[in-house]
């Protein structure tokens, strides 16, 4: 086998697997559609594959797909020596609502990985997403240095990682929120496996939107606030659409409401050509990290973008 793709990802594993073990890093990315005719990413996990076929550019009947489907999976496992059949390998379209968290029909082994001496479950074949965002490793290790002392508060926080790495940097609370259950199970999981304090550091399962809507009138002020929100979701178990592009002014605006006299708001969204509506927040700082977030192993491309707002001194 001598393709093209085959002589990319390889060359790219030896790399970035060099470059993992100098720093410590069990989880990271080898191939991120670096040639167009193979728009497919391969991440790392504890040294297992993780295969994601994007949508082509061009046109292809079934057979044709599947024929080129069939290279991808072959080529995959002859680099990492492994059965073509075993490979963790999804299609990935473009997805509206909750679908991209929906499960693929498979089940899956939970596979424990680590992260920053962090223990994560992650499943590799269960679910389109495999439990932990590798495109936001750098944002983790910041939330985390930032984390002593202070009360921290995750939203839409699908597997909780952000809340673990704020748990381990000295948070003196954290609460964490997300709807589903599935989700919120899973980051009780990640916080049993780190051995942190469930009294101190709470999860709950709620409409993070109402939630905001409600939040004013609690009182509660959080030193550290994590969003980083679904592009779209119309789940029914929400009062209404979230749209990250229509309703994110609103929710920023909402937690600045909450934050302290110097409190730090880290939002991210992964929407392709999202534009922050400045001119719709409140009277704030506002300074973009991507280029701090965005790990080295995803310097090919820019999988999302990332602020840290500040509320003006009152």
């Amino acid at each position: 086998m001598n393709s093209p793709f085959h002589n990319r990802l390889s060359k790219n594993f030896r790399h970035w697997s060099k470059w993992a073990r100098r720093r410590g890093v069990e989880c990271f990315r080898v191939y991120d559609r670096d040639i167009p005719e193979y728009p497919v990413a391969v991440d790392v996990y504890a040294g297992i594959p993780h295969v994601q076929v994007y949508e082509t550019r061009w046109e292809a009947d079934d057979a044709a797909y599947d024929t080129w489907l069939k290279e991808v999976r072959e080529t995959v496992g002859a680099v990492f020596g492994l059965s073509p059949e075993a490979l963790a390998m999804k299609v990935r379209r473009r997805q509206k609502g909750t679908e991209q968290y929906e499960k693929t029909g498979q089940e899956g082994d939970e596979l424990i990985v680590s992260e920053d001496g962090l223990r994560f479950s992650v499943n590799l074949h269960a679910y389109l997403d495999t439990g932990l965002f590798l495109d936001h490793r750098q944002t983790r290790a910041m939330v985390r240095e930032r984390s002593q002392g202070k009360r921290f508060l995750n939203l839409f926080a699908y597997t909780g990682s952000f809340s673990v790495h704020a748990a381990a940097g000295g948070a003196s609370e954290s609460l964490t929120l997300d709807l589903s259950r599935t989700y919120q199970e899973w980051s009780l999981r990640n916080f049993q496996l780190n051995g942190l304090d469930l009294t101190r550091h709470r999860l709950e399962r709620v409409d993070v939107m109402q939630w905001l809507e409600d939040a004013p009138r609690l009182g509660r002020r959080y030193d550290l606030i994590v969003m980083d929100p679904p592009s779209f979701s119309n789940s029914k178990k929400m009062t209404a659409t979230l749209d990250v592009q229509r309703d994110h002014a609103w929710m920023i605006n909402r937690c600045l409401g909450l934050l302290s006299a110097h409190g730090e708001l880290f939002f991210s969204n992964n929407r392709r050509g999202f534009k922050l509506y400045e001119d719709e927040l409140a009277p704030c700082r506002v300074e973009e990290i991507t280029r701090q977030t965005v790990p080295e192993d995803f310097g090919r491309g820019r999988p999302h973008r990332c602020w840290i707002i500040r509320r003006l001194e009152d």
